[in-house]
């Protein structure tokens, strides 16, 4: 626990002007991001007394090893900084929303030449244009059901696309109506644009002048006794009532606006949205977050105000904020919020009439929102908080290890061999802090070895950053998490990287209280070794056998035995199969991209078409390769430079050996390389490839 005053700067340093303030802690990771009107009278508040500051303050200020700032010239500058910061270093004393479900929203794909309506959730993309949130997914396919009948824009994925337009049969959406069949050429790109832009229209509320255009038509149709299609015309309105009337007018006014309401008390705090267009609510969400700090609710609701129109613009931001309580200052929040509009925006507390009495239901829905959290949530807290204690209480700790990183290799039969590094903080999961590794120390099957590599490079990363010795000497193999895998996806850093004291939550910057490793004595025995090997003596290691579910200390002869219904036993388990399930995940995606590589991946110059053509004008690879230069020749595309490249490169390539039917057993020598050359150029044919020559997963031993 730091003094706040060994690292209190003087008075006379800290300008007295608006800005940011940053407090890090001892490993130089921002801890509290802050803004000010004056940096020196609002830092003066935390360099107090410690018996005068609010328990969580105070607990900041003695986690904190240092403070520093950035001036600014307006408040709305320094909003737009703080903004930044607390999104890009994640600080743990701030107050982060975090939303109770993932909610989906209506998306339109304006940024495809053919724009598909869709369910999505997450981030949002450049080009897409979103409706929503919604409750439930179901909600929003039940309103695309009825709109599509009158704007039959496209629902399929691009495979299904591509199937439909290389067989020249639409779907079944295409026959019924439901679909203008784009991908047919039934209608042209800038008509399905023109169809997928009036939906966009409806959705967002303009229904009045286009329903009134329908009447009109159906009214034309009639008097042209045209009865068919003013049938038609007339079920079409009705659709689109049907579909209106799901979401009932709120404000008659026609308002666009969201309403914001806290609900809090002296530990949480949840805040409900709801997002009113046309007078109609069309979404709704929430948030819930600890107070770690001593907030009002006035900054309760700027800091809601920032999660939720920080990355929007336009539309997005709607012309009035209905809020409970107005921040302090109010004007650099409200030109902010018109900054990001485009235009004006009223940021105000409802007073009377039909906007206050909606702003109390949307306060009751808060109020029974914080009520759940609180049921879900203490159960949760206590197990976690004793299953910590008890793993504590069984390693012999001197605290609950609020970090845990566990580790375990995977490989099938020595071959592919990576690991996975998994992070739990608190007792939960912490995704973006998860790391796979390649072993490329040695060849072959060692997972004793192995461990040890890992925590080697592993804690060599962490020494580098905690002692700012310089760039990295040696190649990182190291990669974050990818496509596929859950969390997100980040490039490794190079030495530079981990001399920056910029305070991002850096790869391997931030030290556990304890390593677990998957596995018993030998393993545990490897990572205790590297960590002696590195210095480090204050980090706890033990491994969990997976046969009797024991836990093993280094230099132990006998394990630790924690009874079955234990939570710390429970959550170790969970911790353990997390890695497992990482490293495994991992592992069959670098074998499945091994088993699709063909000797033409080596010829340079040749592209993925010119592959697929070679293979398909010879049928197999077996055929290609007996194949003369003049003949590959013939193949459009394909010149006699490359032709004679393409001939050396099957001549150097070792043919694969007889493909296998497993289910069988019969060896199909005739169609061994046609296979395995489908399974090599054709990344998109249907079911597993046959791989030639390797021995069936199911009858190998995945580790």
């Amino acid at each position: 626990m730091a003094d706040p005053s060994s690292y209190r700067p003087s008075p006379g340093q800290i300008p007295d002007s608006p800005g940011v303030y940053r407090f890090r802690d001892e490993h130089r990771r921002v801890i509290y991001v802050g803004k000010a009107k004056s940096l020196r009278q609002r830092l003066a508040n935390y360099f107090q007394d410690l018996a005068n500051l609010h328990p969580r303050t105070r607990s900041m200020v003695t986690t904190a090893a240092s403070v520093e700032w950035t001036v600014v010239s307006t408040e709305v500058e320094a909003l737009q900084l703080e903004y930044s910061w607390i999104k890009e270093y994640d600080p743990r004393f701030n107050v982060k929303y975090r939303d109770d479900k993932s909610y989906p929203y209506l998306a339109v794909t304006m940024n495809e030449e053919f724009p598909r309506v869709q369910v999505m959730r997450g981030h949002k993309k450049k080009g897409v244009r979103y409706f929503g949130p919604y409750g439930h997914a179901w909600a929003i396919r039940d309103t695309v059901d009825l709109l599509l009948r009158v704007f039959p824009v496209r629902t399929c994925s691009a495979g299904v696309f591509k199937n439909a337009a290389r067989t020249g049969r639409p779907c079944l959406l295409g026959y019924i109506g439901k679909c203008s069949a784009p991908c047919v050429e039934r209608i042209s790109a800038a008509d399905h644009r023109e169809l997928a832009d009036e939906f966009c229209d409806f959705m967002a509320g303009r229904t009045g002048t286009y329903l009134r255009r329908l009447e009109k038509r159906m009214a034309e149709a009639a008097e042209d006794m045209e009865y068919e299609r003013a049938a038609r015309l007339r079920d079409d309105i009705g659709a689109l009532k049907k579909a209106m009337e799901k979401n009932a007018v709120v404000l008659a006014d026609a308002t666009d606006a969201d309403l914001i309401a806290v609900a809090e008390d002296e530990l949480e705090a949840a805040v409900q949205i709801f997002h009113v267009r046309g007078g109609r609510v069309r979404g709704q969400r929430g948030w819930v977050t600890d107070k770690v700090e001593d907030v009002t609710t006035a900054a309760l609701v700027e800091h809601a105000l920032q999660q939720l129109y920080g990355e929007e613009r336009g539309d997005a931001v709607p012309k009035e904020v209905l809020v409970p309580a107005l921040p302090d200052p109010v004007d650099p929040v409200q030109q902010w919020l018109t900054e990001r509009r485009g235009s004006a925006v009223s940021l105000r507390i409802p007073q009377r009439g039909d906007k206050k009495a909606l702003m109390e239901t949307v306060q009751r829905n808060a109020q029974q929102s914080l009520v759940l959290h609180k049921t879900k949530r203490a159960s949760d807290l206590t197990t976690r908080s004793r299953a910590l204690e008890e793993i504590a209480d069984a390693l012999g700790l001197d605290s609950a290890p609020l970090r845990i990183e566990c580790y375990d290799i995977s490989h099938l039969q020595g071959d592919d061999v990576v690991a996975s590094m998994v992070v739990f903080e608190d007792g939960l999961a912490r995704k973006s802090e998860y790391r796979r590794f390649q072993i490329k120390g040695f060849r072959g099957q060692d997972d004793v070895r192995s461990m040890h590599e890992v925590i080697t490079r592993r804690f060599r990363r962490y020494l580098a950053e905690k002692e700012k010795t310089g760039e990295w000497a040696e190649e990182s193999a190291e990669e974050p998490a990818g496509a596929g895998a859950a969390p997100a996806g980040e490039a490794v850093p190079s030495g530079a990287d981990l001399k920056d004291e910029d305070g991002r939550p850096k790869r391997f910057a931030y030290p556990p209280q304890l390593v677990v490793v998957d596995g018993g004595q030998p393993q545990v025995a490897a990572a205790q070794r590297a960590l002696d090997e590195l210095g480090i003596d204050d980090i706890a290691v033990c491994g969990l056998a997976k046969r009797l579910e024991e836990v093993w200390l280094p230099g132990d002869d006998d394990p630790v035995v924690l009874p079955r219904t234990s939570e710390g036993l429970y959550l170790l388990q969970r911790v353990r199969d997390e890695a497992h399930r990482f490293a495994i995940t991992y592992q069959r995606t670098k074998r499945a991209k091994r088993f699709r590589a063909s000797p033409l991946d080596d010829v340079p110059g040749l592209g993925e078409t010119r592959k697929q053509a070679l293979v398909k004008h010879f049928g197999s690879l077996k055929r290609l390769r007996s194949a003369t230069v003049d003949q590959i020749c013939e193949v459009p595309g394909i010149g006699r430079k490359t032709a004679e490249t393409v001939t050396a490169a099957l001549a150097g390539a070792v043919p694969a050996g007889p493909a296998v039917n497993t289910a069988t057993g019969e060896i199909m020598e005739d169609d061994a390389d046609e296979t395995a050359g489908a399974s090599e150029t054709r990344a998109d044919a249907p079911g597993e490839p046959v791989t030639a020559g390797l021995p069936d997963e199911r009858r190998g031993q995945e580790t």
